[in-house]
């Protein structure tokens, strides 16, 4: 669905995580900041397929920042 999706983090304490993240989708390159209550401010809102891309965004951040991936030991 998306081509090189990135993400980085910008801000992480214990009060606020925000991380911001960039892709091509369509052959559009779209960009904006992640919060960590789920939030997602857009550089530039996608024109197209919205929730979708939005809910894809999620999946992603959840997968990487919020869920444990290491194996027991």
């Amino acid at each position: 669905m998306f081509q090189h999706f990135q993400y980085e983090t910008v801000k992480n304490n214990w009060i606020s995580k925000e991380w911001k993240f960039s892709f091509f989708y369509k052959g559009v390159f779209y960009e904006g900041m992640y919060h960590g209550d789920g939030q997602i401010k857009w550089k530039r809102t996608p024109d197209v397929d919205l929730e979708k891309i939005e809910a894809h965004i999620h999946d992603l951040m959840l997968y990487h920042e919020f869920e444990e991936h290491q194996p027991p030991q």
